[in-house]
């Protein structure tokens, strides 16, 4: 069960994985494109599922219920040898009770961060869930602590990021000329996400490009998201944005600064080295309600896992194109505040763990079901 976009990537990475160890398992349940290439049999699609915020689920609230009345029968009279939960909680939680009543083995791949909000759900976790594979340092002792079967397996973003890249000879690739600024723009893989953030985005670009009339933007897709409806968004741009579709760590290379999505795309970035500026800006009802409840100082995944402010995180007011755009030329003119993101991005990469987390995640699963690797 995966719901969002960067779920559907590794989910997809685990299924290619199990069936490298085994050809004969069947998969199916909720994923993306990216499962579906993988051989899954997509019942509903991630991107119908995906939320941010308490107002922008509401919205999604239809679907997901049909998905999950329809999910909970066939988990009755199908019986699969197991269940993979992939982070999407408030879901993934609510049907492995299901699961654990019909006697199916359930494991939970990419935790869900009760560890920085409503940690209330993982008494409900230990009790339904038989295994848990995380894939960030400090989740391991959280959940030994509280009596979780649990395995650290690394971060499978270590997987997909080329470890040795030649930033000039992609830029060459690209058409962009490195002498002058390349910029990133990730608003996130939801459509409302990108409705809420491009706009500011390209505005800062902008002012940008008033000091560098030479600068080059690029926005990478993701594969939730449909170009056309990027492109009207992008459409009255003072500076040219190139929009592709997919590879992300290929554009990231290039770039010498990102303005990224808090999310998952901001791991992404640490990893590939490309010093960024953090946004976050939900509806005002859905900010003050997390406010509430959110324990941790951070709001990126960069920050969290290096346990301080490696990165400039901008939240709901304070995102707008005059402040943007300044963080940003910060990180593109000072060499020494650039350079000290940059070795701190190289640390957190190494706290990760290694490569391989699809793998060992796809032998817990096949010890699961009991099955001889």
């Amino acid at each position: 069960m995966a719901g969002e976009a960067s779920a559907d990537l590794h989910g997809s990475n685990l299924v290619k994985a199990v069936n490298r160890l085994d050809s004969d398992v069947v998969f199916w349940g909720i994923g993306g494109k990216n499962m579906e290439e993988a051989g899954v049999k997509v019942l509903f699609s991630s991107s119908d599922m995906a939320a941010v915020g308490v107002t922008e689920s509401l919205r999604r609230l239809p679907t997901i219920l049909k998905a999950l009345g329809r999910l909970k029968l066939i988990l009755k009279s199908r019986r699969p040898d197991l269940l993979i939960l992939i982070d999407y909680p408030d879901f993934n939680i609510h049907i492995a009770r299901t699961a654990k009543h019909y006697g199916i083995p359930v494991l939970y791949y990419i935790s869900p961060q009760v560890w920085a909000w409503r940690s209330g759900r993982v008494k409900k976790i230990a009790s339904r869930v038989d295994r848990m594979a995380v894939i960030l340092p400090f989740e391991e002792e959280f959940y030994r602590k509280r009596g979780v079967k649990v395995d650290f397996v690394g971060h499978p973003l270590l997987d997909s990021c080329p470890t040795e890249i030649d930033r000039r000879q992609v830029a060459v690739e690209l058409g962009v000329d490195r002498n002058y600024p390349v910029v990133g723009l990730l608003p996130g893989s939801r459509k409302h996400e990108i409705r809420n953030l491009l706009p500011t985005m390209v505005k800062s670009a902008e002012i940008i490009g008033q000091r560098y009339p030479e600068i080059h933007c690029f926005l990478p897709l993701a594969p939730t998201i449909e170009p056309e409806f990027v492109k009207c968004l992008v459409a009255d741009s003072l500076v040219r944005i190139n929009i592709i579709q997919g590879d992300i760590h290929k554009v990231l290379s290039a770039c010498h600064v990102a303005m990224v999505a808090s999310g998952t795309a901001t791991l992404e970035t640490g990893i590939m080295g490309t010093p960024m500026v953090v946004v976050y800006r939900v509806t005002a009802v859905s900010y003050w309600m997390a406010k509430m409840m959110v324990k941790v100082p951070f709001i990126s995944l960069v920050n969290l896992v290096a346990g301080e402010e490696v990165v400039q995180e901008l939240i709901q007011d304070e995102v707008v194109p005059e402040r943007l755009a300044s963080e940003a030329l910060t990180l593109l003119e000072d060499k020494d505040v650039r350079h000290n993101m940059i070795e701190k991005f190289k640390k957190i990469k190494k706290g990760l763990g290694s490569v391989g987390a699809s793998n060992t995640t796809a032998k817990i699963a096949l010890e699961m079901m009991k099955k001889v690797i």
